[in-house]
């Protein structure tokens, strides 16, 4: 199968049901994306798949052929960063940090679909992505301030 990952195109021998993170990870070598419970249900494994936000344990390998990956690594550049990576920064949101690429990933796909998201919508978007550290009022900022540098370029 044949697959764009970070504007890099790969093909891959892989059996179909391989969950796209492992296809990431183990055969190409993208570690920002991160496994963290293997049921979609805590957000840490989030990419877009053709502009679209996915949870990447649970989407097959075979649902990703000719399809344009775009993972953590993707977003920005440690040179020009994405501005929610740049938000993420300035309102010092990691702690651990393990779910910060998924929760980026996240922010970015809402921002996306939402340039000027409420509070509400914001916690709706981000509910599934979750953070033991609990920075959630910090995560909320740096999509307020993302969304202002975005509306402001």
């Amino acid at each position: 199968m044949k697959l764009t990952v970070n504007g890099q195109a790969h093909e891959v021998d892989v059996e179909d049901d391989m969950p796209l993170l492992w296809l990431l990870r183990d055969e190409l070598g993208v570690t920002g994306v991160k496994y963290g419970c293997g049921i979609a249900q805590c957000g840490a494994c989030t990419v877009h798949v053709d502009g679209m936000a996915v949870r990447s344990c649970q989407v097959p390998a075979a649902a990703v052929d000719g399809a344009e990956v775009t993972t953590i690594e993707g977003l920005g550049t440690p040179d020009a960063l994405h501005a929610v990576q740049a938000a993420w920064i300035d309102q010092q949101v990691a702690q651990c940090g393990y779910c910060q690429s998924g929760q980026i990933m996240q922010a970015a796909d809402l921002l996306d679909r939402i340039p000027d998201p409420t509070d509400e919508e914001i916690d709706r978007a981000m509910s599934g992505n979750l953070c033991r550290c609990g920075t959630y009022p910090r995560i909320r900022a740096a999509v307020k301030l993302a969304a202002t540098k975005l509306q402001e370029a």
